[in-house]
């Protein structure tokens, strides 16, 4: 597109909030969508004021996790091979989507109407063909790997303050994570959000899941034809909210970030992903990086991820850390 970046619009400016497209197709522009905002001014600028004592926290969880995952996804599969009987490599048969990942714009579509007929398209307007043709790695994983997603992460710890307040709820059910709410502890903890920000939400569910819930229950979790999953709302006053206040990224401890499935026919997967390029991180594990928050009175600190070099990848374990 022009100099004239839609990045710079407010989102009710937006000729079509469905298609904030970048780049031209097949373009390193295009493959970073919402990632252009970190620039080099914008992570300097993180780096400078976030890193202050030097205590980093690792952000992934165990890749054995979902031990149990739903809608039929597979299960980490580790495997310790001998080499030339004096060493060992390892196997590694994974589905980033079973435990930390982020989606990358491979991952999730859009449905459009284009001369009367309903498809799905993937941002900037990849098609289906395109994706699995092999020989094709438009939108891949490899253009957030040149750079990595480097930036000020902010934590709202929404868990801590629900039980605060007394609110009780399964990250497992359709509890839903209010934009109000989310506002109210941003002021509570004395956030000011900034251009290129990168959003973490802590809904408490890999808390849950690992310390809350038997072999049972994770089964049938796992064996649900409906599961359901505790997010943020999915409204247009979060979706406004999302892009005026200028997120690079979005990610959480929650399966979905929102909540799912879908309180009706609006879902904010396809205006992050497909509308807008921006990455979408789910079960992040945020129960040191809060509990490292609480201890030092601040909710921000210098984040980066660095999503593996998969040319056409969907998607990717993050490689994510906190810094402080």
């Amino acid at each position: 597109m022009s100099h004239q970046s839609p990045m710079n619009l407010k989102f009710d400016e937006l000729p079509n909030p469905k298609r904030v497209w970048v780049g031209e197709p097949g373009s390193h522009e295009e493959g970073l969508g919402r990632l252009v905002l970190l620039t080099d001014e914008v992570v300097q600028k993180a780096a400078t004021q976030q890193i202050r004592t030097g205590r980093r926290v690792g952000l992934n969880w165990d890749l054995t996790k979902l031990e149990y995952p739903s809608l039929g996804r597979i299960s980490c599969e580790h495997k310790i091979v001998p080499l030339l009987d004096a060493g060992f490599d390892d196997i590694y048969v994974i589905n980033p989507q079973q435990s930390s990942q982020w989606d990358g714009l491979r991952h999730w579509s859009m449905p459009c109407s284009s001369d009367g007929q309903q498809q799905r398209l993937w941002y900037g307007g990849t098609t289906k063909k395109e994706i699995l043709d092999r020989s094709n790695d438009r939108i891949g994983m490899q253009h957030w790997a040149r750079e990595g997603i480097t930036g000020r992460g902010v934590l709202i710890d929404y868990a801590s303050w629900a039980e605060k307040k007394g609110i009780q709820y399964s990250t497992f059910s359709l509890h839903t994570i209010k934009l109000q709410d989310i506002l109210d502890i941003a002021r509570e903890s004395d956030i000011t959000f900034e251009k290129g920000d990168i959003l973490l939400v802590r809904s408490g569910m890999t808390k849950e899941w690992e310390q809350k819930m038997d072999v049972t229950a994770k089964k049938a979790y796992s064996a649900s034809d409906s599961p359901q999953h505790a997010g943020v709302e999915a409204t247009a006053d979060m979706l406004r909210w999302i892009w005026d206040t200028g997120f690079a990224a979005v990610a959480g401890d929650a399966i979905s970030f929102e909540v799912y499935p879908p309180l009706g026919d609006f879902m904010l997967h396809d205006y992050l992903l497909a509308g807008w390029g921006m990455p979408i991180g789910e079960m992040f594990d945020l129960e040191r990086l809060c509990e490292i928050c609480k201890e030092l009175g601040r909710w921000t600190f210098f984040f980066t991820a660095m999503p593996v070099n998969m040319p056409g990848g969907v998607s990717s374990p993050p490689n994510a850390q906190a810094i402080f």
